[in-house]
């Protein structure tokens, strides 16, 4: 077999096929091994995007979320030939921390179930660190959103244009929430920029900027003209801290879309 450029585990989630077919339109050779492909630990890989991994599914399979966030990750760094690996951890893994800065310190709470998907992806960028490897890379990646994302994965913004396909939009949460949200078209482009040359060991991949609840539903009435129920003012806002993209910026000058300008999410997304 040919060395690919390459190698893209995962690629028949959502982030991985996106991010396959962005680097074939760039004239990129691109292998995706199906799970359980012996050749994996054979062949040479070229440069390695490990985006296999459990969202919002996490909490019923635990053991799972171990084996796709560490366990191949770990035979991979052992024995596979690469020239770069660049891992897909979670800017979740900043929840209670006091900064989104890359180097920043991070908690995290064992006895919690709803942490083992923070405590998996900080197991696996340990290993990319501590593995000795030359050319390993760490993208912490915020909330994607953009064409073909599935209603059943546990995205929020999934489920809410699955409802707005009906006509009618229940929140669950309070519409004053906030979360960092990034375009999948931006997020496989800074993704690949990091792979091929990348000068730090971890990045954020986010846009920067918090969009609330609130605004989802007012662009889905405005989109849909569904209705849109949610708790009120009562309920508990769940805010998590603006993501730092100060590296990126630097590196590449990005410039994150709006995703409520995109005209392709916005006429995909519901279709689909």
């Amino acid at each position: 077999m040919s060395r690919p450029d390459f190698t893209v585990i995962g690629a028949s989630g959502f982030i991985g096929g996106r991010l396959a077919e962005h680097l074939r339109n760039r004239g990129h050779s691109v292998w995706a091994p199906s799970r359980g492909e012996a050749a994996l630990l054979e062949r040479p890989l070229g440069h390695v995007v490990y985006c296999a991994g459990l969202t919002g599914n996490f909490r019923t399979r635990p053991f799972d979320t171990i084996e796709a966030h560490v366990g191949l990750l770990a035979q991979m760094l052992r024995h596979a030939c690469f020239d770069s690996l660049l891992y897909l951890s979670s800017t979740r893994v900043y929840q209670g921390a006091a900064s989104t800065d890359e180097d920043a310190a991070l908690q995290v709470c064992p006895h919690d179930p709803s942490y083992l998907y923070n405590l998996s992806k900080l197991t696996g960028e340990s290993l990319c660190h501590a593995s000795g490897r030359t050319g390993v890379r760490v993208a912490r990646v915020s909330n994607v959103v953009g064409p073909g994302m599935d209603p059943r994965s546990g995205n929020l913004v999934a489920d809410l244009l699955h409802q707005a396909r009906s006509g009618r939009v229940e929140l669950q949460t309070s519409p004053a929430s906030a979360k960092d949200y990034v375009h999948l078209d931006d997020a496989v482009d800074w993704l690949a920029r990091i792979a091929l040359s990348g000068r730090a060991k971890v990045y954020n991949v986010a846009s920067g900027q918090q969009t609330t609840h609130a605004q989802w539903l007012h662009w889905l009435q405005a989109c849909t003209g569904c209705s849109v129920h949610h708790p009120g003012t009562g309920a508990v806002a769940q805010h998590f801290a603006p993501i730092s993209i100060k590296r990126l910026q630097v590196e590449w000058s990005v410039r994150p879309q709006s995703i409520f300008d995109s005209t392709l999410f916005q006429m995909k997304s519901i279709a689909d």
